[in-house]
């Protein structure tokens, strides 16, 4: 097996925030020496590992990198154990999980990661979680300093990316909005992102599953965008979106119904709430019932879905993957918080939304 100490000494070196010519001097070595070490030119002196190892706090099977696979597979673990976590909406358990992970890998980026997210995730107020204010403050702190060790040292990309918007809405969030902004900005440009430039290197096999998943991707973000056009536009403007929204993923879903997620619930209460602006109440009320059974569906979806089409290819969903921070079912959701909106006050008690509420159930 190949030793991967060069790589470990230069990723803890860097989070000890010491050069090379700093930590060649703790070791009495030469500065070049730990060039190569870092770049996998040689391996230093065996009696130097134990020293370097506790200079680290790391034990030397932990230097060496030959404990990696025990780790992987413990790693793993956690994760499945977070995962089943979060969906149930138990937020509190899935901290202790991802805490217990990294208290026993500290450098781990995907435990890291996980702690962010759990800790981010117990300050939202979308989710079933009453200390959720609270939560925001108390943990404010914590979450700016491991996105920003992820965000500097984490030498997954797709990690570091995922940590850094985090990061970014964090501040947002807490009022610090310069900061945020700054940190968006940091991100890469969609023009020269991976997925549209990575395509002239890829073989010939590579190049149809790749074009499907950027497709996808691509796809998603324009739905992204449409979502954002809803809440800033008028209701005429914003109803017509509406419609094309859903004549454009008939167009990509090769009209096949899409899976019932939390989004589709979500669009047609808001379609709903402008058609009853503009005096639609017969659309408005059609809305809501395709809302409510779109919820319905999400509840009761089975454990794996397949869908398949020209454009976007063959895909599977595990019920788990589309798990929130909330343990209540999405018809409730819907019934005890989004019907309850004032927008709805003045048909609250026409016989169309009353079926609709015993729709969704007691």
């Amino acid at each position: 097996m190949k030793l991967k100490i060069g790589e470990t000494i230069k990723r803890l070196r860097k989070e000890r925030e010491i050069t090379q010519e700093e930590f060649a001097e703790v070791l009495g070595v030469s500065c070049q020496s730990v060039s190569r070490w870092e770049k996998g030119i040689c391996y230093p002196d065996m009696e130097l590992v134990p020293t370097i190892a506790g200079f680290f706090s790391i034990s030397v099977d932990k230097l060496l990198g030959v404990d990696e696979i025990v780790e992987k597979q413990t790693v793993d673990r956690y994760c499945r154990d977070f995962q089943k976590a979060i969906s149930v909406g138990d937020i509190e358990e899935c901290i202790r999980i991802a805490r217990e992970g990294v208290a026993e890998f500290p450098n781990n980026y995907i435990l890291l990661n996980s702690l962010m997210y759990a800790l981010f995730v117990s300050g939202s107020d979308d989710a079933d979680i009453p200390d959720w204010k609270e939560n925001m403050e108390k943990y404010d702190g914590e979450i700016i300093a491991l996105g920003e060790r992820i965000m500097k040292y984490c030498p997954d990309v797709d990690i570091r990316m995922e940590a850094t918007a985090r990061l970014a809405f964090q501040h947002c969030e807490m009022g610090r909005k310069a900061i945020g902004r700054s940190i968006y900005e940091s991100l890469p440009n969609m023009e020269w992102c991976r997925e549209r430039a990575i395509w002239w290197a890829l073989e010939e096999k590579e190049r149809l599953p790749h074009t499907r998943k950027y497709m996808v991707n691509a796809y998603d973000h324009i739905l992204d965008a449409m979502d954002h056009l809803l809440h800033l536009l008028p209701a005429e403007e914003a109803v017509n979106v509406l419609d094309k929204y859903y004549a454009l993923e008939n167009l990509m879903e090769d009209n096949h119904p899409r899976f019932a997620t939390w989004g589709n619930v979500d669009n047609h209460c808001i379609g709903a709430k402008y058609l009853l602006q503009l005096g639609r109440e017969k659309e408005a009320f059609e809305q809501l019932r395709i809302a409510a059974e779109a919820a319905i569906a999400y509840d009761n979806r089975p454990e794996e879905e397949k869908a398949d089409s020209l454009l976007l290819g063959e895909r599977n969903y595990k019920r788990i993957d589309r798990d929130v921070a909330d343990s209540r079912p999405l018809r409730v959701i819907l019934r005890d918080k989004e019907l309850t909106e004032p927008e709805f006050d003045l048909v609250r008690e026409r016989p169309e939304f009353q079926e609709i509420i015993k729709l969704l159930g007691e």
